[in-house]
């Protein structure tokens, strides 16, 4: 993806930095992140989800708001309604740009802005919560015994992940005041509501509230043994994972006619950690896989390795082609598969000349049914017409150029 480093006016007038995640490809939709509390736009979580969306052709707008991270104006002066605030105004840029957000993502208390301003955005269709409190004043506890210092003495500075943090008592009384329950019951906005129910931050008694009070069409999906701020890169990858299997169904993503001599559109296989072998793989908007390594060759084996993928697809083509001659022949074949194994064997060895390796795959073929002999023989030789088959038999031509150079992702 490629990444644009913007600014848009806040609430109070300040200029808020954003970062906006572009696809590479056919821009399908928007979304719109809001981080949790005192955190920043470039949090692991954030990153990932943000990357995940992009391969799919929805750019990703995240931004610090107003007082922290690279945000201009004084976090001090902020309150929940500030940041709601914020949300509409990132909204509003967008939509000068012509990219007005269909989904919203919120994380943590930005996760209850995005509840607070989703019925207010006139064009998102679809939310996203990720462990999100029910209740805007939950975020209180994190303040300890300075709470009663903020309300006796109009402000207090508090301890917040290891930063110090001046909260007055504007921000405790707006919480306070802030019922989401009618707001997320009459949103009209299809929801997701992700939860780990090992949260100690914000409990899971909240995801629970958040999903009784939201009208269909809802769906809510535990995130088992994360931590809240989504810090391992297995956890981020989850999450992004259901939110991109999930958003398809509520947003209107049809790609553009794929290009000319791509009949079946652009496969993109992009990196998702530069620091291992773990890909991303996107077939348009709807299709989505990973590839890696097993962890004897440096992976972390998350996904099918390059010739898993090339197996697959012998063993997937072959598995159609006899489905669809038995289909037409109207043959009793109940079930079939395809078990696929692939080697590098000598050239000798598959009768062929010089000493070079070539890549050599054993195809064993089950069909279930009542089948005579002439039949089973037929659909074997059936077989061998797959057209992936016969891609690999023959030659194939490849060319390969250099893309031109493009922004880095931040």
């Amino acid at each position: 993806m490629t990444t644009e480093r913007i600014t848009f006016p806040g609430h109070g007038g300040h200029d808020l930095a954003a970062r906006l995640d572009l696809p590479d490809g056919p821009h399908l939709g928007t979304a719109l992140f809001a981080h949790c509390f005192t955190c920043s736009k470039d949090i692991p979580a954030a990153r990932r989800i943000a990357g995940r969306l992009a391969a799919m052709g929805i750019a990703v707008l995240r931004f610090d708001f107003t007082g922290l991270g690279h945000s201009g104006g004084e976090f001090e002066n902020t309150t929940f309604s500030s940041n709601v605030d914020d949300l509409k105004a990132a909204a509003a840029y967008l939509a000068g740009r012509d990219m007005a957000p269909t989904l919203l993502i919120g994380h943590s208390l930005g996760g209850a802005a995005v509840l607070r301003a989703a019925g207010e955005i006139d064009s998102a269709r679809a939310v996203v919560t990720i462990g999100a409190p029910f209740d805007p004043e939950h975020v209180t506890h994190n303040f300890g015994s300075a709470l009663d210092t903020i309300i006796s003495d109009g402000s207090a500075e508090v301890d917040l992940g290891g930063r110090p943090f001046t909260i007055r008592r504007e921000f405790v009384d707006d919480v306070s005041a802030e019922k989401l329950g009618p707001r997320i019951a009459s949103m009209k906005r299809a929801l997701l509501v992700l939860h780990a129910p090992r949260d100690t931050v914000v409990g899971i008694e909240n995801a629970t509230q958040i999903f009784l009070h939201a009208k269909h069409p809802k769906s809510f999906v535990t995130l088992d043994d994360a931590d809240h701020l989504i810090t391992r890169g297995e956890d981020a990858e989850y999450a992004a994972e259901v939110i991109s299997a999930w958003v398809g169904r509520y947003l209107d993503l049809r790609p553009p006619a794929p290009p000319i001599g791509a009949p079946e559109g652009v496969v993109r296989v992009a990196e998702a950690d530069p620091a291992g072998f773990l890909q991303d793989i996107n077939s348009g908007p709807y299709h989505h896989a990973v590839a890696d390594e097993p962890a004897a060759y440096g992976g972390t084996n998350k996904g099918m390795s390059p010739y898993g993928f090339l197996a697959a697809g012998l063993g997937a083509c072959t598995s159609m082609t006899v489905r669809m001659y038995a289909r037409r022949k109207k043959w009793p074949l109940a079930h079939v598969w395809v078990d696929v194994t692939h080697n590098k064997v000598h050239a000798q060895d598959a009768e062929a000349s010089g000493e070079q390796k070539i890549d050599s795959f054993r195809r064993e073929i089950h069909l279930e049914g009542d089948l005579d002999g002439e039949q089973r023989a037929r659909l074997l030789e059936i077989a061998d017409k797959c057209p992936v088959h016969r891609t690999l038999e023959r030659v194939s031509h490849i060319d390969t150029v250099l893309a031109e150079e493009a922004v880095p992702a931040e």
